[in-house]
């Protein structure tokens, strides 16, 4: 994986003690991360792990990535987990993915302790990243890493023996679960890597980017793209301080490309046109957008001039982000378009490693999900007569299964193709376009469709608003109304409505939900709407578990009596 050509680059760079000012930088070259994988995965074949299975959980960090290259180079299977979860889930996850092994940080050492001491668990070995005593069975991170060094000093040569079948299992990831309990998929070196390849006839990394590790990097999304096509690619990834330095991390890092979510893009973008609009400038920004595009039309970019400032809002350098998870707001892509931030879309599911479509660097469509990636198939199942039906999809890039589970393995599939469980249609240039998972369309008593994410997408677009949810509510036995449930932003609404009572909010965002619904047509309408201050329950890459914010809905509604 490592090319000649960039040995020198430096692969990672961190903070050696958050706490410590000035800060003092951790910078890893591709040479040295390539002895340092070397390193531990000797040590670990050296204690008999070929083979086996290893989890792996913990912060964006280095010891993470060197773990994740180690053991999937060194013929074991890793298993990411998301160390978000509670302890409960965890434990069932240890257990039913039969791990032998755990790398973890210290504040989870308690629970792995106890893991290893139940005998009903196979978890047999504990390695901390931040051991630094022998108060415990666990194993030093650091003095593994030592040992692996020593065994090359010692022309212990396991390592470069080691065989990798591309076609076996060997990573076992677990679905975020926002409908049901979480699934184990298996995925080969082959499914990773073809996947990997496929992104660069849509995107390019090169080797003078530097990408900020943010989202939740057990995810495939984050892992694939930031950790692997950046390491892949020669760039540089820079491990962020923490959800609240995103902004300040782009600039001191001089972030080139973003990998995010919608929810902090729209966030972002919408504090920057705010000030705008405070400073009352946004009417010279409305005629300098057009001389900008009216050059683009003949090949002249200006827009890194005339939109420095803003872009310094970004740190600067920002070319590129990428973004998947969720659709973005349409206004949102379109605007950092207009800037010289090239927005592309991707979609794809852990089961897919992760990406089927996205959007490319010299062709886009706003509120589309792209095109499929060259080696992916993509078909509409069924379509109805709008073209809507379920999107289905072949590739490399494909899933092995589930984990000990032969019925919802062939559950996933039809006919050889997998079924993502997205409803969406394709135009006529190939673009596929998502109206919503297969479990969230709403069927009306009239038998009508209705795609939540359509409405929600609208309602977005309030200034306000910082999420939203749509879901239907059987009032009577002939009547189903569609419920808006609304979190607003209290900066937003405190600034832009300083006289008005936090209780008096709802009558102002129902003026704006009934101007929504003179736009569509009446099956749509949104009849009731309920107001929040207080987010709504999310998987760690920001996706709303509709379910659960649902039933939490429902017990609030019958509390108070609505």
């Amino acid at each position: 994986m490592l090319g000649k050509n960039y040995a020198d680059n430096i692969a990672y760079k961190y903070k050696k003690n958050l706490e410590e000012k000035p800060a003092k930088y951790v910078e890893k070259k591709y040479k040295e991360v390539v002895k340092d994988v070397k390193a531990l995965a000797t040590a670990l074949l050296d204690m008999g792990f070929k083979g086996k299975r290893v989890a792996l959980i913990g912060e964006n960090r280095y010891e993470w990535v060197l773990s994740y290259l180690a053991v999937t180079c060194g013929g074991m299977i890793i298993a990411p987990l998301d160390k978000a979860l509670p302890d409960k889930e965890i434990t069932s996850l240890i257990k039913r993915s039969e791990v032998d092994a755990v790398i973890y940080e210290k504040k989870h050492e308690e629970l792995f302790e106890k893991l290893k001491d139940n005998p009903e668990i196979n978890l047999n070995t504990l390695i901390c990243i931040d051991k630094k005593d022998e108060e415990n069975e666990a194993i030093s991170f650091g003095e593994l890493l030592e040992k692996g060094r020593k065994l090359i000093k010692e022309k212990n040569k396991l390592y470069d023996y080691i065989t990798l079948n591309n076609d076996e299992m060997s990573i076992m990831l677990f679905t975020s679960g926002t409908t049901s309990a979480a699934k184990i998929v298996m995925l080969s070196q082959n499914n990773i890597l073809s996947n990997l390849y496929a992104y660069q006839t849509h995107f390019k990394i090169r080797q003078d980017d530097t990408l900020l590790s943010f989202l939740p990097i057990h995810h495939t999304f984050e892992c694939s793209i930031t950790i692997l096509y950046g390491f892949y690619s020669g760039a540089t990834i820079a491990f962020c301080d923490g959800l609240r330095y995103i902004q300040s991390n782009l600039k001191e890092y001089e972030v080139s490309i973003f990998v995010a979510v919608p929810l902090v893009l729209e966030t972002m973008y919408k504090k920057i046109t705010k000030a705008i609009a405070d400073q009352g400038k946004t009417k010279l920004i409305n005629n300098l957008t057009k001389i900008s595009n009216a050059l683009l039309k003949i090949h002249i970019d200006i827009r890194k001039i005339v939109f420095k400032q803003i872009i310094d809002n970004f740190g600067g350098k920002l070319r590129m982000v990428l973004y998947g998870a969720a659709s973005l707001d349409k206004d949102t892509i379109i605007g950092l378009n207009n800037f010289g931030i090239n927005s592309i879309q991707g979609y794809g599911l852990t089961e897919t490693s992760p990406v089927l479509t996205a959007e490319a660097e010299n062709k886009h469509k706003p509120g589309s999900i792209g095109y499929p990636l060259d080696n992916v198939e993509i078909k509409i199942d069924n379509p109805d007569k709008e073209g809507i039906g379920e999107i289905l999809a072949k590739g490399p890039n494909i899933m092995l299964g589930y984990y000990n589970d032969e019925k919802k393995t062939k559950e996933a599939f039809k006919d050889g193709w997998f079924r993502t469980g997205d409803f969406g249609y394709k135009d006529e240039e190939g673009f596929i376009f998502i109206t919503g998972r297969k479990n969230d369309i709403i069927v009306l008593r009239n038998g009508k469709n209705v795609y939540p994410q359509e409405l929600e997408f609208l309602i977005s677009k309030l200034d306000y608003v910082a999420e939203c949810m749509v879901f239907a509510r059987n009032e009577s036995n002939t009547d189903t109304l569609l419920m808006a449930k609304i979190v607003y932003n209290k900066e937003v609404m405190e600034k832009d409505y300083p006289d008005t009572k936090k209780e008096d909010y709802e009558k102002i965002i129902w003026k704006d939900i009934k101007e929504i619904n003179k736009t569509l047509p009446t099956f749509k309408h949104i009849k009731k709407i309920i107001v929040t201050d207080e987010p709504m329950i999310k998987t760690t890459t920001q996706k709303v578990k509709r379910n659960e914010e649902i039933k939490k809905t429902e017990k609030e509604l019958q509390k108070i009596g609505k």
